[in-house]
């Protein structure tokens, strides 16, 4: 069975709580080494803290999603480098820009964004960019603040944006994540801009508990089914599974290098 990372998801999410062992197992039987449960509110952080506590191979973020900015606007960097002291911080964010639900004033994205920005370059922990009807604004910051400041790590998850987005963050040093999108019947301009991308730069996820890919479409999405989203980046890419698994897996460990490789 080979070895494969779910990089996003949302273990702390209450749609889990019912079987949070179970789906934890259904994962490494899957052949999952390692999940990343992302934080989107440090105000809840601890909640996250303890998930991770429980599972070995569970690891976390620390940051304020662009949802939630406005009601974190107190969350300064110094906030988060204090809490990516932990051990099982090995990322920071999610941050970033969302205009299509516009949950929070577009400054407040922003403000939120840069400083999380900030604790990424300080720590040398990956950035988690969320990153959506936001092209243009995203890159032009992620530009600015690379060339004010030097750059930072970071990936660009469930990446659902336009090829030029994905093309400026490939330029910059950063990842690209596919989630359960990719194998939506309507995604055909997402496995297109796959397909245009270094393999050397991707990764895959679930966004779980969001997003699943058939067969589970319409379900709850868990870490065991980022197996199916990397088939079909396998199938895009016109090559084995398991070369994906190894790539992406790979991947994974050279940008969250916080993370300590799993044996075997």
């Amino acid at each position: 069975m080979s070895a494969i990372v779910d990089s996003h998801c949302h273990l702390n999410f209450p749609d889990f709580a019912p079987e949070l062992d179970a789906v934890v197992e259904r994962a490494r039987e899957a052949g999952l080494v390692r999940m990343v449960t992302i934080s989107t509110r440090v105000y809840e952080f601890d909640k996250i803290l303890a998930i991770t506590d429980a599972y070995d191979d569970v690891y976390c973020s620390v940051g304020t999603h662009p949802h939630n900015a406005d009601q974190e606007l107190d969350v300064t960097t110094k906030d988060l480098l204090a809490h990516a002291n932990h051990p099982k911080v090995v990322a920071i964010g999610e941050a970033g820009l969302d205009y299509f639900y516009d949950n929070a004033p577009v400054d407040a994205q922003k403000t939120g964004l840069v400083r999380h920005i900030d604790a990424a370059r300080e720590t040398g922990l990956p950035l988690i960019i969320h990153a959506r009807s936001a092209d243009e604004d995203m890159m032009q910051i992620l530009r600015d603040e690379t060339a004010k400041n030097g750059a930072f790590p970071f990936v660009l998850h469930c990446f659902s944006s336009g090829k030029a987005l994905a093309e400026c963050g490939i330029e910059l040093g950063g990842y690209v994540s596919f989630s359960g999108i990719l194998t939506f019947k309507n995604s055909q301009e997402i496995r297109d801009i796959a397909k245009c991308l270094p393999m050397d730069k991707l990764l895959v996820e679930t966004d779980a508990p969001y997003l699943a890919p058939p067969p589970h479409r319409g379900q709850r999405n868990e870490p065991a089914f980022v197996v199916n989203t990397a088939k079909v980046l396998a199938e895009t890419l016109n090559v084995s599974f398991d070369t994906i698994a190894a790539q992406t897996t790979d991947n994974f460990y050279r940008l969250f290098s916080k993370v300590p490789r799993h044996d075997g």
